[in-house]
């Protein structure tokens, strides 16, 4: 198993989005696997400190009756499926687009876990500090905010965010004692940037960043004008 592959089962294993099947599996390697034990190490270490971002939600009937359903489906014996079609199911997983759009009913937590997830499948280095914009409606993820250093960072879109006509999305930051926030640029919807943070202050833990929705040339007075359209604190997870 090449490391990517061995890193993405440790970080499904510690999600615990794994099948039955493929914990046993794993549970069963670890003792005599020391990469597979040192790759689930390093996922417990980055997402422990996001735990913290999880508030206490009273699971609704309807979930409650998913639960149901699932345990009985589970108490039914089915075809074991091959070892190719396991893997084919894990990559279309964690490729899914209404995953993520989905995680708005699972809490701001879990879209932070899952955001660490895309992180590291896009191929960047580990980050220091992490950010999941959400929108403020529904807390549905859009954007995620990743620094491996405290003088730049990468905001990358978790989807296509709509714009209307004449107008334009602006990205800002502001830290602890501070006067205002800073803009940080436009953002073109559903493009990767690399934004260099040398003109200001090192980034810090509980840091703001929020998008707001501006005129098409950017807010006329350099302070956030238009409603916001996703926003998040920093979290320090290394």
């Amino acid at each position: 198993m090449n490391p990517q592959t061995l890193d993405e089962l440790a970080g499904e294993y510690v999600l615990g989005t794994l099948s039955a099947g493929l914990r046993h599996e794993v549970e069963e390697r670890l003792p005599g696997d020391a990469d597979l034990r040192a790759a689930v190490q390093r996922w417990h270490d980055q997402l422990l400190p996001l735990a913290v971002l999880a508030e206490p939600v009273e699971p609704s009937a309807q979930l409650w009756r998913r639960i149901e359903l699932s345990l009985e489906q589970m108490a039914v014996p089915s075809p074991a499926p091959s070892h190719a079609a396991r893997l084919s199911t894990r990559a279309n997983w964690w490729n899914s687009v209404k995953l993520w759009r989905g995680l708005a009913g699972t809490g701001f937590a879990a879209a932070a876990v899952l955001a660490t997830v895309l992180v590291t499948r896009l191929g960047t280095a580990s980050p220091q500090y992490l950010v999941v914009l959400v929108a403020p409606q529904d807390k549905a993820p859009g954007w995620v905010v990743q620094a491996s250093s405290t003088k730049a960072l990468s905001l990358i879109p978790l989807g296509q965010a709509e714009v209307p006509a004449e107008k334009s999305l602006q990205f800002w930051t502001k830290g602890d004692n501070w006067n205002g926030p800073v803009s940080l640029g436009l953002v073109k919807p559903g493009q990767k940037v690399e934004i260099p943070l040398d003109k200001l202050p090192p980034l810090q833990p509980d840091q703001l960043f929020e998008l707001t929705l501006e005129p098409v040339n950017g807010s006329p007075t350099n302070r956030p004008t238009g409603p916001i359209q996703f926003i998040g604190r920093a979290v320090k997870v290394m």
